[in-house]
Order: C-alpha cells, then structure tokens, then sequence
C-alpha cells in the first residue's frame, strides 16, 4: 500500500453550465448583472464611477470658466449668468427638499427678503451704502435666521401641511412688499409696487463687479464653493442623517437622529444660500419688485431640482442649464418656429414611449400624416372656410402645416371646442389597452395640431408654459427620479 501522499488529489469542484437544483439562477446572477448592466445605462453608470464627483465639479468650473470668451454679452447675461443663479437657488432649495425632504413652498421668500435687505443696506433707498462685504454676510446671517425662525413652528408638520404653511409665508412675503407703509417721507421700507432701485453694485477690498463678466464670474466662483461645500455636508454624518430624514422621519427618529434639528439646519442652510443669491440677483439688475419673487420664479426653481432629480449636487446644475435652455428657446420673443417643431417632436416622442416599437411607431405616424391630408382634401371639398385658415408665422414646417392641419377662417369658437375634444380624447386613449391604442393615437395627435395650430400658437407665453410642462411630464413618466438622481425602491 502507498503512503497517503501518494494518493491522488480529489478533482477541483466545476461550477456547472446548466441549471442546479435548489438555486434560483435568476437569483443567483442579480448581484453580476447589477453589477454589469448593459447597455446605454451601463456605460452611463460605469462613466459615472469615473468621473467622481470632484472630477465632475472641475469638469464643470474649468468649461463655465470659458463662456464668457465664446457668448457674447447679451447671451452671457441671458444663458450664462440665470444658469448660474438658477443653480445657486436650486442648490439651496436642494438642501431643504432634497436632502430633508421638507416640501418648502415659500422658499422664494427668502431669495427675495434677502435681495430687499441687500438693496436697503447698500443703495439710495435710505442713502446707507455699506460695501458688499459688510452687508452681504449680515444678509445671509439674517436670512438663515429667518429661516430657522419658520422652521421652529414647522418642525412637527410634514407634506401637505408643512407646504400650506410655507406657502402662506412666500405670499404673504409678496403682500408685505406690495403694501408697506412708508417709513421715510415719500418711501415706504420696501417701496411697495415700485420696488427698490439704483443699487450698489457687489464690491470687495475696492474691486466692483460692474461689467457682465465680472458679475458672472462672481457667480462661478460662489457656485463651486457652494457645490464643494455641500458635497462634504453630504458625505458626512450629518448628510447621511438628512437622508434618513427623507426617507422616513418616523424610523429616523427611533433610532436616535435628532430629527427636529435637522429640519431646523436644513432650513437655516437653504434660506442662507437663497439671502446670498437674492443679494447677487438685486446687483445684477440694480432694482427689486415683489413681481421678481412671485409663484412663476418658485415654479422655476422646483422644475430645476426635480429635474435633476431630489438629492443630487450635479443634477441641479444639469437641471439649471436644460431649464434656461428650454425658457430661452421657447420664448415669447422669439418666432414661434421653435416652439412649433418642439411641439411636433413632443407629439412623436409620446408615441415613440406609448408604443415602443419602431414598425407601430412608423405606422402611427404615417397614419396621422394620411389622416391630416384626407381631411383637408374632403374639407376644403365640401366647405372651404373651414380649412381656409392662414399659417401664424410660417417658416419652418410652415407649408407642411398648410396642406395638412385643419385651420378654419371666421370660425372663433373653432379653437375651444377642438381643446376640449383633445382633453376627452387623450383621457379616453388613457383608458384603453396598449393593443387598441394605435388605432386611436392619429386621430389624437391630429386632433392635437389642430389644437396648436388654431389655439396656443396664437398665445405664446401661454404655449412656453404648457410645452414647458408637458416635457417635464414626459420626464417624470419616464425618470420618476429625475436626469441625475437616484432611483427609490420601496419594500412592499
């Protein structure tokens, strides 16, 4: 007989190619494909490990850092400048919503009491001029305070209750600069409707920022400290505290995270960062009025962080940039060209989702071409005036819209029915199954250019609006989470 170390070795276990009995492979290869996923969003998530957030940070200051050398002043001010004060606003208002989860909706108030308190501190108003490293901390200061004040009868409220109370705050803001009584013969503290004009300019140690660039880099230089100061909070116990808070107060507080003091830090935070922009936004445009904070601008600030997605540093400046991208492309001074191809690709984007197939997309779409095409030849046919409408503002798609959308002549209430057609129409679509709608979806999207066409390309605040919010419901349908926020997975 051999020795024991003579004996073979048994063979090394082989990890079988087919199923095993008593493992769930699906089970079994979640953790390698979540690891690995495929795809667009896995090349998206793997680039994102890269880029780390300082590299994101330098990324983004080193490109910001050139705008003013390729836009010229007027675009700066326009695209630059508001990108930058958006980003600001949203990272405050990220800080209350999207690290707390408080639904703050009189967060406006503080960008506007601390750009009056600016503007009484340093300009004519009262004839004080303190210079702007005097007045600028002593504004953030007050308007932390501010904010914590509001936060003290707040702490116990949650959701809709804590928005109602927030919400009375911003207007009644808005009522109280509006109707100010005056303090000093013939200026009120605020001065009412009229506002506050001629402000200082910012100034620190001698040096003014008079000229768009230097105001922008003013902003730049505010942004990133911002950004990296928030990026710690974030990191640190206190940002994973906050998260806890937004997930759940209830499990945050059994387990000992003083819940009530952080509400009241993610408060006093957000109201500061807003003081500090409204001080910078009173010297960008040297006057202030009550109609600068209103419902519109918080409208603005929420679709900003919502569209970047609730929590995220990077999202809010992708959100500030998408956002004054899309209000400049869509302005009412602008021809109404732009918004008209917005509207057809929004048309066929919520095709291309509802369907999902590319042959049923095609189908659809030339189905709805057929269809705007027959009832024009059949209307123009039988009566005339009814498809007899001039184009408002051709130019692009403008001979297309002619030969194909039913626009009638002297018919004024043509546009009302035809909306509320629409509104039946697309409630109906939502109610039958996936199968069924392709046969319903040309005669909605025509239904819907025939809407645009006669009704909303007349109106063209009311039109940005209303694309506006129709892109973000395309969004939140299909990134509930936003561009850059992370998606929440809830244990039923």
């Amino acid at each position: 007989m051999g020795s024991e170390s003579d004996r073979p070795l048994p063979p090394e276990p082989v990890e079988p190619d087919g199923p095993r009995v008593g493992v769930d492979e699906w089970v079994a290869s979640a953790d390698r494909l979540q690891d690995r996923p495929a795809g667009v969003a896995g090349a998206l998530r793997r680039a994102g490990e890269v880029v780390t957030p300082p590299i994101q940070l330098a990324i983004f200051a080193g490109l910001a850092a050139t705008v003013p050398f390729w836009l010229g002043t007027g675009d700066l001010f326009t695209y630059g400048i508001f990108v930058l004060l958006y980003v600001l606003l949203g990272l405050g208002l990220n800080t209350i919503v999207g690290f707390a989860g408080l639904l703050d909706l009189g967060y406006v108030a503080f960008f506007g009491f601390g750009a009056y308190m600016y503007a009484i501190l340093s300009s004519d108003h009262y004839g004080i001029h303190w210079p702007a490293i005097v007045s600028v901390p002593l504004v953030v200061v007050t308007t932390a305070s501010l904010g914590l004040l509001l936060g003290i009868p707040s702490r116990r409220l949650l959701g809709d209750y804590l928005a109602i109370v927030t919400l009375f705050f911003g207007q009644a803001f808005v009522v109280f600069v509006n109707a100010t009584n005056p303090v000093v013969a013939g200026k009120g503290l605020t001065g009412g409707p009229n506002g506050i004009a001629d402000i200082d300019p910012l100034s620190f140690f001698g040096l003014e920022a008079t000229t768009r660039t230097q105001q922008y880099y003013v902003l730049l230089v505010s942004a990133v400290l911002i950004l990296t100061a928030l990026h710690f909070v974030n990191q640190s116990r206190t940002g994973r505290a906050l998260r806890s808070l937004r997930e759940d107060p209830l499990a945050a507080g059994a387990i000992g995270i003083p819940v009530n003091r952080l509400k009241l830090m993610a408060f006093a935070i957000g109201a500061g960062i807003a003081g500090f922009t409204g001080c910078i936004f009173g010297t960008l445009l040297t006057a202030v009025t009550a109609g600068n904070f209103d419902i519109p601008i918080l409208i603005t600030i929420y679709a900003v962080v919502i569209l970047g997605g609730f929590g995220s540093l990077s999202g809010v400046v992708l959100g500030a940039l998408v956002i004054t991208v899309s209000f400049q492309f869509l302005a009412p001074e602008n021809p109404q060209n732009n918004a008209r191809v917005l509207f057809y690709l929004l048309i066929a984007l919520v095709i291309v989702l509802l369907l999902r197939s590319w042959w049923r997309v095609a189908l659809v779409l030339a189905a709805t071409v057929a269809l705007g095409v027959a009832v024009q030849g059949v209307v123009e046919a039988v009566a005339p005036s009814w498809a007899g409408g001039p184009v408002v503002e051709g130019g692009r798609l403008g001979d297309l819209i002619d030969s194909w959308v039913l626009i009638p002549e002297g018919h004024a209430d043509f546009g009302n029915v035809a909306y509320v057609a629409l509104v039946v129409a697309v409630l109906a679509v939502t109610q039958l199954r996936p199968s069924r709608r392709i046969f319903a979806l040309p005669a909605v999207a025509y239904l819907a250019a025939v809407v645009w066409e006669t009704s909303f390309v007349l109106q063209p605040a009311v039109a940005r609006w209303i694309l506006f919010g129709a892109l973000l419901v395309v969004l939140m349908n299909v990134r509930p989470q936003g561009l850059l926020g992370t998606p929440r997975v809830e244990i039923v």
